[in-house]
């Protein structure tokens, strides 16, 4: 695990991020309409403002905001805990000795939220549904021969050959999230809406106070029987000790700032690091990373089209790119990014640095031209999308782009916003048709940890892939051997084996690590931190 304090680099960019210093009247009346009113305010209520609005609690995508809505109403069977070890949460497990058996057995007093048991085939109906949805759980459905219900509270998981990533799966901290629900919702189509958002969790969701991207209300579950292990991470004891939370949208970040050192909010996920100085200077309020892995920011290339479906241009844009100007760019202080070349993260058991020099020392320029000019490439213009709404996403295809052009490549920087990039990756159509050529996004780090985990590795080309549709027959029988490892140390072999693979072939660009610190008033204690926070179990306020 990596310690922020640790860097003392100093800044070589200036900051292309500001926060706006002025809140508008249209903010300012969003805040009024969302803020609790007296009659539910009763009792003690957190009132937080997320990273995003919460518009489809839908658990069929990768959004974070969906993520922290399912922690809140939902459980899972297993949870990681801060040493990365799986630990039981809804149930037991054992294992057979020929690693072909998993049974999980359920804990006592588990309810769903409308009073009916939890039973075994609830679990199996939503273990089925998440190995639809999910990278991992796909991964695992392909080497499980079957999932039943043996009784009431067991659930057996046979296999067709030893999988080595079967607790990993299950007890996944990070999108998308295996949760459990009622059979019945768990058997919704995956295309379709849920019904009913009904889980076990520690809290339930109040559809009738729920107002699609301005407020989302959650209750204390009063019926939740937490473990009584303590709580780590997503693991241990579920502990609520509030009444209600509340998520309000605030678009303006300035009012959400103001509206936490008057009072009048509790939690701001992801204040900007330019206000973070008043924020710490505040003797009421405290900030802090809840994250400590913290978040990778990639740049991604379309492999379909020239110039990038040509190796040799590929390596060439990856030897100009180095992650420091990139992250000074977008983060700007040292105290909140690492300069990082592991594929699956730093400080994780996967960590290496193996392939990633230029990257890291940003000593590759003089060999990207060289590069570029043995390569054959014919001044094809590289078209970036820019999204200008997202404040974690508007650095880095600037700087890339005066990078590249230093190389000398020919780019076309294309000025957009995040909805329209979200759309746009998934066209296999060439450029001039609506295609494009690189873009960048970010991932939570649980979410790169490993190679079954990390889409960004994928090499199953149009049939699969993620975006950008690299294929490569070699990552993927690498990541065959990895899920069939059975001991930590083949795996990490096996890892560094494949990182070596992205990098030789450009299959995506990890840009640094960076850190999102939280704020909330001094007067909520226990709050956890994790590799999918927030988290509101265990925080109390005093009034």
């Amino acid at each position: 695990m990596f310690h922020f304090s640790r860097w003392k680099r100093p800044l070589i960019a200036s900051r292309l991020v500001a926060s706006s210093l002025v809140a508008s009247s249209l903010a300012l009346a969003a805040l009024a309409l969302a803020l609790p009113s007296q009659a539910n305010a009763a009792g003690k209520t957190i009132t937080a403002v997320m990273h995003a609005d919460l518009r489809t609690p839908g658990m069929t995508t990768t959004a974070y905001i969906v993520r922290d809505f399912g922690y809140m109403i939902y459980d899972t069977l297993l949870a990681e805990d801060a040493n990365f070890k799986i630990q039981p949460q809804m149930a037991e497990w054992k294992v057979s000795d020929d690693k072909l058996t998993y049974t999980f057995t359920l804990r006592d007093g588990l309810k769903w939220h409308d009073g009916a048991p939890v039973t075994a085939e609830d679990c199996v109906a939503s273990l089925k549904r998440w190995g639809k949805i999910d990278g991992m759980g796909q991964k695992l459905m392909e080497f499980t021969a079957g999932i039943e219900a043996t009784d009431p509270k067991t659930i057996t998981l046979k296999l067709k050959e030893p999988y080595g990533l079967v607790l990993e799966s299950i007890g996944k901290p990070s999108s998308i999230v295996p949760f459990m629900m009622p059979k019945r919702l768990a058997e919704t189509p995956t295309d379709k809406p849920l019904p009913e958002l009904i889980g076990s969790g520690p809290f339930k969701f109040v559809p009738a106070e729920f107002q699609p991207g301005v407020k989302a209300v959650f209750e204390k579950n009063k019926d939740y029987v937490p473990r009584k292990e303590p709580p780590s991470w997503t693991s241990g004891g579920k502990v609520v000790k509030v009444d209600r939370v509340e998520w309000i949208t605030m678009a303006d970040a300035q009012t959400a700032v103001n509206a936490l050192q008057s009072g009048d909010i509790d939690f701001m996920e992801i204040p900007s690091i330019d206000i973070l100085p008043v924020l710490e200077a505040n003797p009421d309020i405290k900030v802090d990373t809840l994250n400590k892995l913290g978040n990778q920011t990639v740049g991604r290339m379309n492999f379909l089209y020239p110039p990038f479906d040509n190796v040799k241009v590929r390596r060439a844009a990856f030897l100009a790119l180095n992650q420091k100007d990139i992250l000074d760019a977008l983060i700007g202080n040292p105290k909140y990014y690492q300069v990082c070349g592991a594929v699956f993260v730093c400080g994780t058991p996967l960590a290496t640095d193996v392939g990633a020099e230029t990257l890291v020392k940003g000593n590759g320029m003089a060999e990207a031209k060289k590069a570029l000019a043995e390569s054959g490439y014919d001044g094809t213009p590289v078209v970036i999308m820019a999204p200008g709404d997202v404040v974690t996403l508007k650095a880095q295809p600037i700087v890339a782009a005066q990078l590249l052009r230093e190389a000398g490549f020919k780019v076309d920087v294309q000025a957009t916003d995040w909805g329209t990039v979200i759309s746009r990756r998934a066209s296999q159509k060439p450029v001039k048709e609506g295609g494009w050529n690189m873009f960048f996004t970010n991932w939570v780090a649980a979410d790169v940890i490993n190679p079954v985990a990390n889409v960004c590795i994928g090499g199953k080309g149009k049939n699969g892939g993620w975006f950008g549709w690299s294929e490569d027959a070699k990552v993927e029988a690498l990541r065959d051997q990895f899920v069939r490892a059975t001991s930590p140390d083949e795996q990490k072999k096996i890892a560094a084996a494949i990182q070596q693979e992205v990098y030789d072939q450009v299959i995506y660009i990890p840009l640094g690590q960076f850190a999102q610190p939280s704020a909330w008033r001094k007067s909520l204690t226990g709050v956890l931190d994790g590799p999918a926070t927030p988290i509101f179990w265990n925080i109390d306020k005093s009034e």
